[in-house]
Formats: C-alpha cells, structure tokens, sequence
C-alpha cells in the first residue's frame, strides 16, 4: 500500500474543533490534545473548499470554471486589517457575532488569512483557518462567524450571484426559510433516511 495522497488543500486549508476559552478570538483556540476536522467532513455540513493559484486569480482557469458552474457574476475585494478597514474595530466584532445569510457565503483568500468559524451537527464550534489560496464556501442558512488570526490581514476575494447582499441575520434566526432549508440538507438528513423524503 502506498502512501494516501496528501490533499493538497490542506496546505491552505485546515479546520478543527475549538476550545471554550475567552482568551483573543485570533488565536488558534485548539482543543487540548488537538482534534482535527477534515475537509470531507466539512463538505457534509455544505462547507466547500478549494485550493487555487492566489498569484494569478485573475487568469485562473480553475477560479473561471467555479464561477461560471456556480454562477457567480459579482466578484470584489476585501481587505481587512487595523489600516484598511474603516471602523476596524467595530467591524470584527460585528463579524464575529454569530449570524447567518440567506445566500452562499463566498471567499477566496488572495493573501493574508483568516478564520471561519461554523457550528457543527451538535452545535460545537469548527474552526476553519483559510490561508493564501485558500477559497471557502458557505451554504446559505449555515451559522458561522468570522475573524482575522493573529497577522491581522486578509485580502478576500468576495463572490456572489447577481447582486450582492450581504445582509448579516445574527442568531437566533431559525425562522428564515434559508436556514430551515439548510437544516433540512445538511442536519436533519443524518438523521435515518429522510434524505430520500427530501429529494423526492
């Protein structure tokens, strides 16, 4: 048996579960011993991810075939740290609240990093560390929050079908049919066979 090919998105990609402590939301926030969340068991929470060439974003074939069989339209920039972000710091506080949006969540980390925090089947928190190249998707209806690590910047490209809304629903919102629709794709199909109920 060979060795398992390595994913290579693991290089600018990594998620694990996070403590309970209050210490600086930038630091890591590791479980003691460590415990690691996979990619794949990202995806089954609808959190998708890739890794691309941050260098050339602008010639990317693989960025042009996400965009154009997702159908995003809208692309711009983001740049957040202590100097490019007017109002910085009411800004990371507003972005760490917990919320949710009625649309994707798409970003794509040109440079920099930064961590996206989502909430599991159980409700525990996953620490999504997305690093240079790194390009994170997140359903529609799915709880999450953001922060910069402790470098302070990220430059984020920001993807989105037709115009974009960026309207932050900050819990509890478990009445808005995304995310009703989000718990009935990713949650509640764990849950027995009603994955077949719902496609049917």
């Amino acid at each position: 048996m060979g060795v398992p090919e390595k994913d290579p998105r693991e290089e600018v990609l990594q998620a694990w579960y996070m403590d309970d402590s209050d210490e600086d939301q930038r630091l890591p926030h590791h479980k003691e011993p460590k415990e690691f969340v996979s990619l794949d068991q990202l995806a089954e929470l609808g959190v998708l991810s890739w890794r691309l060439d941050a260098d050339n974003y602008e010639t990317d074939e693989e960025l042009k075939k996400i965009r154009e069989s997702r159908g995003y339209s809208y692309m711009d920039f983001c740049e957040v740290s202590p100097e490019k972000l007017p109002n910085y710091e009411e800004k990371i506080k507003s972005f760490f609240e917990e919320h949710l949006h009625t649309d994707e969540e798409i970003r794509y980390a040109v440079a920099g990093s930064g961590y996206f925090d989502v909430r599991d089947r159980n409700e525990k928190w996953i620490r999504v560390w997305v690093k240079k190249g790194g390009m994170i998707i997140l359903p529609a209806g799915i709880y999450h929050r953001f922060t910069l690590d402790s470098d302070n910047y990220i430059k984020a490209m920001r993807l989105f079908i037709g115009d974009p809304i960026w309207t932050p629903f900050n819990r509890p919102h478990d009445d808005l049919p995304a995310r009703k629709e989000y718990l009935k794709n990713f949650v509640e199909k764990e849950v027995g066979d009603r994955a077949v109920d719902a496609a049917a």
